[in-house]
C-alpha cells in the first residue's frame, strides 16, 4: 500500500524572545525584526503515521493546500510542485515552497535517509559563509571579518552600495588587509531587489557597476553579486566577460526560464537560486542540474532562517558544483544561531567553518514542540 497524506497542518510557534533589529542593507530605512522562536511551520501528516515538516507560508493558502495533498501519494512530488506552483504561489518566504520543503522531508523519512543522500550525498559537512546584514563602516567591517576569521569562518559576504564608489572598495581593502588569505571575500551591491527600477539605497549605472568590478577583481574577491537590475542580463553579461572575478546573482528570479536566459547568455558564472523564492526544492533541484550542464557553481541563496537553511544544507552536501551555504550572520542582534533555535539540535558552525550534515531521515532535524502555541488546520 502506498502512503497518503491525511492532512495538513500550520503550526503557530511560540515567540521566546525578541532579540532587536537590524536595518538590512538592501532595505535602508526597513527594520528586520530578529526574534528566538515565532513563526509557522508546515506539517504534512500520512496513514503511516509519518509527519514530514517544512518552514511556515501564509495561512490564507491552507484551505488550497489541502486540497491540492490530502489523499494523495507524497510521492507524487513532481505533480505536487505543479499544482502548489498554479494554485499556491504566494509571495517569496510565505508561498507554497514551505510545503514542498515538508514533502521532501517526508519522502526522506519515509525512505529513512537523509536528504542529502537520498539526491547524491557528495561530502558529509558543509562550508559556511557569514552573509552579512548591515551597510557598516569600512573599520568596522574589518574587525568585524577578522573576528570571523579567528573564530575559523572560511568566508564571509560583505554589503557594499555605500554613497560613494570609494567608500565601498575601501571597505573591501581594509577586510583584506584584516583576514589576509585567510577567508574568501564575498561582495553582494543587492541591486536585484526590485522587478522593476526603484528600490531603496544607491542605484548602480552600468559604469560604475563595471569599475566596482574590476576593483573588485584586482582584491581576489570571490564573487560580485548582483551589480545590476534583475533583468539587466545583456549588461550583466558584459560586466561577466570583463573580469576574471565571477559575477553572481539570480537569488529573486522565480521562473526556470530565466535561468535558462541567464545560461544561455552567460550573465552570471555562479547562480544563486532560493528555494523559498523559487518555490521549493523540486524546482531548485533543475536549475543546479542546467547550471551543473553549463560548469557553473551553484550556490543557493537564503534570506531566511531555520528550516529553510537546513532544507539548503541538503542541497548544498547533495551537490558537487556548490561550494558554500548562506547563513545570515550579524551578531550579537543578527546572529545565525537564533533562527535555529525552533529545532532540538540545530545545526552549527564548527572551528574550521564546516557544519556537520544532520545524519537524521530527511531534513534531519526535530522541532522543538514545547514552542507550539497553536495548530491550524482549517
Amino acid at each position: 500500500m502506498r502512503p497518503r497524506i491525511t492532512d495538513v497542518r500550520l503550526l503557530q510557534l511560540r515567540t521566546l524572545q525578541q532579540i532587536g533589529t537590524l536595518e538590512p542593507a538592501w532595505d535602508l530605512g526597513g527594520r528586520m525584526v530578529i526574534t528566538t522562536g515565532g513563526g509557522f511551520v508546515t506539517e504534512i501528516h500520512t496513514d503511516t503515521g509519518v509527519i514530514g515538516i517544512g518552514p511556515g507560508f501564509a495561512t490564507n493558502l491552507l484551505s488550497v493546500v489541502r486540497r491540492i495533498l490530502i489523499g494523495t501519494d507524497p510521492f507524487d512530488v513532481e505533480q505536487h510542485a505543479a499544482a502548489l506552483r498554479y494554485y499556491a504561489l504566494g509571495l517569496p518566504y510565505q508561498g507554497a515552497a514551505g510545503v514542498d520543503v515538508a514533502l521532501w522531508d517526508l519522502i526522506g523519512k519515509l525512505c529513512n535517509q537523509p536528504l542529502y543522500k537520498l539526491w547524491g550525498s557528495g561530502k558529509d559537512k558543509v562550508a559556511a559563509y557569514a552573509s552579512t546584514v548591515i551597510l557598516s563602516t569600512p573599520e568596522k567591517r574589518a574587525g568585524f571579518a577578522a573576528q570571523l576569521a579567528d573564530e575559523g569562518w572560511q568566508a564571509v559576504k560583505l554589503r557594499i552600495h555605500h554613497a560613494t564608489i570609494q567608500e565601498d572598495i575601501r571597505t573591501v581593502e581594509l577586510v583584506r588587509a584584516a583576514v589576509g588569505d585567510r577567508m574568501e571575500i564575498m561582495v553582494d551591491a543587492n541591486q536585484a531587489q526590485s522587478a522593476g527600477q526603484w528600490q531603496p539605497g544607491v542605484r548602480w549605472d552600468f559604469r560604475r557597476a563595471l569599475e566596482s568590478a574590476r576593483a573588485l577583481d584586482q582584491l581576489g574577491c570571490y564573487w560580485l553579486e548582483e551589480p545590476l537590475p534583475r533583468f539587466a542580463f545583456a549588461d550583466l553579461a558584459r560586466i561577466n566577460a570583463a573580469v576574471a572575478m565571477p559575477i553572481a546573482g539570480g537569488e529573486n528570479n522565480r521562473n526556470l526560464h530565466e535561468f535558462i536566459q541567464m545560461l544561455d547568455a552567460n550573465v552570471y558564472d555562479i547562480l544563486q537560486p532560493e528555494g523559498m523564492v523559487i518555490i521549493g526544492i523540486t524546482e531548485l533541484r533543475k536549475v543546479y542540474t542546467l547550471g551543473a550542464a553549463h560548469d557553473k557553481q551553484i550556490v543557493p541563496h537564503h534570506g531566511g532562517r531555520g528550516l529553510g537553511t537546513v532544507a539548503h544544507l541538503h542541497l548544498v552536501a547533495a551537490w558537487a558544483n556548490a561550494p558554500y551555504i548562506e547563513l545570515l550572520h550579524e551578531p550579537p542582534i543578527g546572529d545565525y544561531r537564533h533562527g535555529f533555535a525552533i529545532l532540538q539540535e540545530p545545526p552549527v558552525v564548527d572551528a574550521q567553518g564546516y557544519i556537520a550534515m544532520p545524519q537524521g531521515p530527511g531534513l534531519g532535524v526535530e522541532l522543538n514542540y514545547d514552542l507550539v502555541e497553536q495548530v491550524i488546520s482549517e
